[in-house]
């Protein structure tokens, strides 16, 4: 439900508005001038705020300057009874969304705040999806040319089309939000908000009130209204990922926000209706879970409905050479760099624990190293070969010379935190540990490199 906040010094043109908009769903809040507005947009989140342009103190245009000094998230519609096609040219340069006109009509209202809030929704969903997609590969595209790879994609393709429960499977890096970000753009809930959660990343404390929301005041910090991940993905997709990390006590609750489509948030009284489509992930076995009482089995049952496994990178080789030349065209802004054999080969011999993830990593170094003679070769990988990780688990091999075992340590906690963009539970996961010995090895890392 999106937020809309009216600014207005005519108590009967705010009640108006309200009336209009709360007719149409909307959650309405008022204030009575520009400074009143500010105050509140310094406590609380809209998603669109109409203000009039002539008010006594703060107008208007004030408050949409501050908003814009302090790049506040909130679209801007102006409501005026002095509209020229100057002050028009005028507020759109400055940032405002569209005008309306006094007198104003209803349908014209609604036709404006549905556009505004459209488009707003379209341009949050676009800078979060480059933002994310970053995080895997650098790009939104899912390259392949492996059989492998091609009947995961047909599948992928299959379920985009249903409304069923997803649960992907795979390991850390090898891209599991894509394809559940490809699931929900290929689906006919594309139109709705992809809304992603990394259930390991948020504290015990704090999930209730990231899933289901939260009102002001239902505890000490709750300073402002919260809308949770699932009333945001009503109409879209909730993608959880690492729900095997999820507790016990917040897996009984999501069991029955699923079956029910409904939440309640923290300190509320009444249910909210919700519809989001749900796409579950996670690099860990929930049946070993199930069987050892870590994860509930009818909530394993409700979201296993369509299983689909992620291949690690190692199990589709054909694609090493493919990935490698598209991540280094990309960090080097298209401009031709090649590839050599030697390169390649190194690559493809590789075990690459850290996935594509790690790939998109490997190549962004190489090609810094290769900037100047715009080839990269085996030199360049020399990182890899040369490190004692490198081959299959437990192909480690002492070198004659020996090693220093505290750096090899902090080394592999480094890049077990770069693997897994710094998830301490898939980290400690990478490196067989359990969280606790995971970190007590992390507090010496940041202790010996000073943080």
């Amino acid at each position: 439900m999106a937020r809309i906040l009216i600014v207005d010094d005519e108590q009967r043109m705010r009640h108006l508005l309200s009336m209009m908009l709360k007719k149409k769903g909307y959650e309405v809040h008022e204030a009575a001038d520009g400074m009143q507005a500010w105050t509140m947009l310094g406590k609380e989140h809209f998603d669109l705020l109409i203000a009039d342009v002539k008010m006594p103190g703060l107008d208007g245009w004030g408050l949409l300057r501050k908003i814009k000094k302090h790049g506040l998230d909130c679209p801007v519609v102006f409501i005026t009874a002095f509209a020229t096609v100057d002050s028009a040219v005028q507020a759109m340069q400055e940032g405002v969304m569209d005008f309306i006109s006094k007198p104003f009509e209803q349908d014209r209202v609604v036709l404006t705040v549905e556009k505004i809030l459209g488009m707003s929704r379209i341009m949050a969903e676009n800078k979060e999806l480059k933002q994310e997609l970053k995080k895997v590969s650098g790009s939104g595209e899912i390259i392949y040319q492996s059989d492998r790879m091609n009947r995961v994609m047909d599948l992928l393709g299959q379920m985009a089309l249903e409304d069923s429960t997803v649960l992907i499977y795979g390991e850390s890096g090898t891209g599991k939000e894509l394809f559940a970000r490809y699931i929900h753009e290929a689906g006919p809930r594309s139109a709705g908000r992809f809304v992603p959660v990394n259930c390991a990343a948020i504290p015990q404390g704090l999930i209730e009130s990231e899933l289901f929301g939260h009102e002001k005041g239902a505890f000490t910090s709750a300073d402002r209204k919260n809308i949770g991940k699932f009333e945001q993905s009503s109409g879209g997709t909730l993608f959880l990922d690492e729900i095997g990390d999820m507790p016990m006590e917040a897996q009984s609750k999501l069991l029955r926000v699923i079956q029910e489509k409904k939440v309640q948030r923290v300190g509320g009284k009444k249910e909210i209706e919700i519809d989001p489509r749900i796409v579950c992930a996670t690099n860990q076995n929930l049946e070993k879970l199930v069987r050892s009482g870590m994860f509930r089995q009818d909530l394993f049952y409700r979201i296993n409905v369509f299983p689909i496994e992620t291949p690690p990178l190692r199990e589709r080789s054909e694609d090493i050479a493919l990935l490698a030349r598209y991540f280094a065209q990309g960090f080097n802004s298209g401009s031709e760099i090649k590839i050599a054999h030697d390169a390649l080969k190194v690559l493809e011999g590789y075990s690459w624990p850290g996935n594509v993830r790690e790939l998109a990593n490997v190549m962004e170094r190489a090609c810094i190293l290769a900037k100047k003679s715009g080839l990269i070769s085996a030199r360049h990988l020399s990182f890899l070969s040369d490190n004692p990780g490198v081959g299959q688990e437990n192909d480690f091999r002492l070198p004659a010379k020996g090693i220093d075992l505290e750096e090899l340590e902090m080394d592999m906690v480094e890049q077990a935190l770069e693997m897994t963009e710094h998830n301490q539970s898939s980290a400690a996961r990478m490196l067989g540990l359990t969280r606790a010995k995971f970190r007590v090895l992390l507090k010496q890392y940041q202790e010996r490199r000073g943080h």
